[in-house]
């Protein structure tokens, strides 16, 4: 992989082969690239992360909060659901989804194939929580067999963007 060293004083162009690429845990079951983010351009006097992320068929995001972030969220291939407060958002191709501090959210993909869309964190941060969960990727890599969370992940969660953690999280396979 290129020299990822920023610089503050130019503009950043991230290709595909520069970023960050992790694999993910179950649930998830996919990848996330990370593009954009204050360790990898440099100054920013806002910061934000963003990427992608690949959520495999029958793979979920689990229910969680930002309390201190807002997230953007925009689907670039595959169909699934968000549910956001309890309340359930079909999700395909040029879907938007907007969410502001606090509020409970997971995406889970009940398609047949990957579910993939573009993140944005501000702040940044989220970046962080996928370094520290998943596995490095680089491009061409074969897909790992599914890995366990580790067991500190609540200490990770709890250490970067995520607000406390639910105890009555939707269960997408029993639907609660």
């Amino acid at each position: 992989m290129p020299d990822l060293a920023p610089d503050p004083a130019v503009a950043h162009v991230s290709g595909p082969d520069m970023r960050e690429s992790y694999w993910q845990p179950v649930p998830a079951n996919g990848h996330v690239d990370v593009a954009l983010a204050p360790h990898l351009v440099g100054k920013m006097d806002h910061p934000f992360a963003l990427g992608t992320q690949s959520v495999a068929p029958g793979g979920y995001v689990r229910e969680h909060t930002h309390e201190h972030n807002e997230e953007a969220v925009y689907v670039i291939e595959g169909h699934g659901r968000a549910v956001i407060d309890g309340t359930e958002h079909r999700l395909e191709p040029d879907s938007a989804v907007f969410l502001p501090k606090g509020v409970r959210h997971m995406f889970i993909n009940d398609g047949e194939t990957t579910l993939r869309w573009v993140w944005l964190i501000v702040p940044n941060g989220l970046e962080d929580f996928f370094r520290l969960i998943g596995k490095p990727r680089k491009p061409g890599d074969r897909v790992p067999s599914n890995f366990p969370r580790p067991d500190n992940v609540l200490e990770i969660e709890r250490q970067t963007v995520f607000g406390a953690d639910l105890t009555d999280k939707f269960d997408p396979v029993n639907n609660r």
